[in-house]
């Protein structure tokens, strides 16, 4: 009786023990799924092998043969059949499907679309390279865009000044003669306006519309309170590389019929033979663009501002004022317009690039 009894709590301790170490193997093989990561499949199907076969071999063999025959048949038909489709069938699919199509599927799709679009992307930045032929028409255009008198040089010297200056200078380099340094010049008969105020006023437009020509424009004065001699203002050009000197007067006369547009250049010296040039271009240019009657080209040797001149110069009566019609068109805006279109015209063709 005793060993019977001996050989039942053996028997129940044994099933104790087995049902002790069949949970242990569950919860360990519960924990190994959760907490191995999808991409790591090679940890979870090393642990399937290795716990299970190691736990039911031990408990088995030590059992059954050496107490009771009758409690291996009720430990094993119970604990065993559990543990093997609960471990074996759940740990095997979970693995596969997670680890395989998450890989693969994400590099394959991923890499080669976005390759081509950037092939694509560099051929269409490299396209516009052979665009180089817009530069080229920029190129062949920017010559027939610079300005017709771009680097040109020109002085205009608005005559005379507010104040007369009395004094004597020579009339030419070297000359025992001499003459008055500046007057203040005539004034309109019947407008009243003196012929210094109306030199500036063109002169000042002559200037806009040549610079808007690309030339570089010196000027003599531009107010009216100013004291420079004729000779200082002839230097004053010769120093600035002048291409050309319009010297911008209004004339008198006693007879109040005498009208037109005149211009007077050197008769000898330096710049002699281009300043009648450029005065043979001048005038047909003003004489068109105004209607006025032309006067003529006087060559004279008795004018400071043209002796002292070593650029060609021009000295440009614009028309009397004396003349009652010539000098109330000389005081107005629109004839003023008129007269610098003319010199504009007769610059560009002394001096701009179709002259060349």
């Amino acid at each position: 009786m005793k060993r019977q009894k001996l050989g039942m709590i053996a028997a129940i301790v044994v099933a104790v023990v087995c049902m002790v170490l069949l949970v242990i193997v569950n919860i360990n093989n519960g924990y190994d799924r959760t907490q191995a990561p999808a991409s790591e499949p090679t940890e979870e199907t090393t642990a399937e092998p290795t716990e299970e076969p190691t736990a039911e071999p031990t408990a088995a063999p030590t059992v059954a043969p050496t107490e009771a025959p009758t409690a291996a048949p009720t430990v094993a038909p119970t604990e065993a059949p559990t543990a093997a489709p609960t471990v074996a069938p759940t740990a095997a699919p979970t693995a596969k499907p997670t680890v395989a199509p998450t890989e693969k599927p994400t590099e394959a799709p991923t890499a080669e679309p976005t390759a081509k679009p950037v092939a694509a992307l560099e051929t269409a930045a490299e396209s516009p390279i052979p665009g180089a032929p817009t530069a080229t028409p920029e190129a062949s255009v920017e010559p027939t865009q610079r300005p017709v008198l771009y680097g040109r040089v020109i002085g205009i010297d608005p005559g005379h000044q507010a104040h007369g200056n009395s004094e004597k200078e020579a009339i030419a380099p070297g000359s025992s003669e001499k003459k008055a340094k500046v007057s203040s010049g005539t004034s309109g008969r019947f407008t009243g306006i003196p012929e210094y105020v109306t030199n500036l006023e063109v002169s000042l437009k002559l200037r806009d519309a040549l610079e808007a020509l690309g030339a570089t424009v010196v000027m003599s004065r531009e107010t009216h309170d100013v004291d420079i001699s004729n000779q200082q203002r002839a230097i004053m050009m010769n120093e600035a590389g002048c291409d050309l000197v319009l010297r911008i007067h209004c004339n008198g006369a006693e007879n109040s019929s005498a009208q037109g547009i005149g211009l007077y250049i050197r008769k000898t010296g330096a710049c002699a033979e281009e300043s009648a040039q450029a005065a043979e271009l001048l005038l047909p240019a003003m004489v068109k663009a105004t209607g006025a009657q032309s006067d003529g080209i006087f060559k004279r040797d008795t004018y400071t501002g043209l002796n002292w001149s070593e650029v060609p110069c021009i000295l440009v009566e614009m028309g009397f004022m004396t003349n009652q019609g010539e000098d109330e068109k000389l005081n107005d805006p629109a004839y003023q317009a008129l007269l610098v279109e003319g010199m504009v015209e007769g610059v560009v063709a002394y001096l701009g690039d179709a002259a060349e």
